[in-house]
């Protein structure tokens, strides 16, 4: 009987890798364009870092988790997100002491347990992004404008929303007029709406029922009730916004759906993926790192990127995407052509060039079809024959010409007259 995936989990084949690589490798040159340094951390964490970073009353805790106890007893899951992760290694190996401010980013495989969807695996990948140190409003700005940035090199048009929720010292009187208005309205609101009024209302906004969100639409919004200090933040940060271009679009009612955010919030946003909107989303998380054990009074903000939502955009507007293409094709046609080619493209590689090539002992027509398929530049042909003589063609996959190169010498010798004519990079 064949043994399939698990359901919400995906393979990703060659000629899909490609774009997955492209991303990462822009991604990366963003990221340390802007100062960033990667850190990577493991796919499983203690189960109780999660339940204190995102909020026992959220859906990833709630529903979305996948736990398990260990051979130890202890309750461990699989990363549900990044940015937990990333605090806890922070914290753990004292980076604060290092630097005053730091500047994090982690790429890779985060799990839930959600009902897979259009761009919504079980399994899915994410860059996250971590600033850990300064509370200033120029760096929600900077970081906002950095993913607008990441995103238009990837050629892909969003919207950027963005949101005040307020600090501890504000957030109580919102509270307060949310769970009036919530009150009035239990018998139209979903069951998970109406158990949340009591335990966490702020989540109540975040509900995926169009229903629902039919109702809070005459919600009272949290911007009318933050404190000066809050607001001038958010005042301050718009204004970064608009000084470096990068258009938004303020949203009251968004709230994200994991507990620790505070003040600046944000989502990047598309109406190409249907209901799952969110490119990318990130906000302020401001007393988490105290909160897990950390410093006090340490401020962050951080974002992530759904990389599979990422894919499809592309994939939707038929996205060329430059994938890591051979140098050479070496074209060898006959035993002693083979054994010479062999070695060339071992010794080619050696020096840093990409080479591919045939031991199948195909014909001509098809090793050059595979030479396309490679993406290859230049095509080295030659047989028996010409090693006789003691030339090859040299052929230009692009213009189509041609010309004789000298296959004198030792194989060696080959390498260096290949690199001056065609492959110097």
């Amino acid at each position: 009987m064949e043994i399939t995936a698990l359901k919400g989990f995906k393979d990703i084949l060659p000629g899909e890798v490609e774009t997955w690589q492209w991303l990462e490798r822009t991604a990366r040159d963003i990221f340390h364009r802007f100062g960033f340094a990667e850190i990577k951390v493991p796919i499983v964490e203690k189960t109780e870092l999660f339940a204190r970073s995102i909020g026992e009353a959220t859906d990833i805790v709630e529903k979305e988790m996948y736990s398990f106890t260990d051979r130890n007893g202890e309750s461990i899951t699989l990363r549900p997100e990044g940015t937990a992760p990333v605090l806890r290694a922070f914290i753990e190996n004292g980076l604060q002491v290092r630097q005053p401010v730091q500047r994090l980013y982690t790429i890779g495989p985060m799990f839930r347990h959600e009902r897979p969807q259009k761009g919504r695996l079980r399994q899915f990948h994410q860059m996250s992004v971590e600033v850990l140190g300064s509370d200033s409003p120029w760096l929600d700005a900077e970081l906002m404008a950095m993913a607008w940035l990441l995103l238009s090199e990837f050629g892909l048009a969003v919207r950027l929303q963005i949101n005040s929720l307020g600090c501890p010292a504000c957030r109580p009187s919102y509270k307060e007029a949310l769970v009036a208005f919530l009150t009035q309205r239990q018998e139209q609101i979903c069951e998970d709406c109406r158990r949340r009024s009591s335990t966490n209302p702020l989540r109540v906004l975040d509900c995926k029922s169009e229903h629902c969100q039919a109702q809070y639409t005459e919600a009272p919004s949290i911007l009318a009730h933050l404190c000066p200090g809050c607001e001038e933040h958010f005042a301050a940060t718009r204004k970064g916004l608009s000084l470096l271009g990068t258009p938004y679009e303020v949203n009251s009612f968004m709230v994200r759906g994991l507990d620790y955010y505070t003040r600046t919030t944000f989502e990047l946003v598309t109406d190409a993926l249907g209901a799952q909107s969110a490119v990318g989303a990130g906000g302020r998380y401001d007393g988490l790192v105290e909160q897990l054990g950390g410093p006090k009074n340490m401020p962050g903000i951080g974002f992530a990127m759904g990389m599979e939502r990422l894919v499809l955009l592309l994939a939707q507007q038929n996205r060329e995407v430059p994938g890591e293409a051979a140098d050479l094709f070496v074209a060898a046609l006959g035993e002693a052509a083979t054994e010479k080619g062999f070695l060339l493209s071992h010794l080619l590689r050696r020096k840093g060039y990409r080479v591919a090539m045939d031991y199948e002992g195909r014909g001509l027509k098809s090793q050059m079809k595979k030479a396309d398929r490679a993406g290859a530049r230049f095509t080295l042909i030659f047989g028996d024959e010409e090693l006789a003589k003691g030339e090859g063609l040299l052929r230009n996959m692009s213009s189509k010409e041609q010309e004789a190169i000298s296959l004198a010498g030792d194989v060696d010798s080959w390498c260096g007259i290949l690199a001056d004519k065609i492959i110097q990079r």
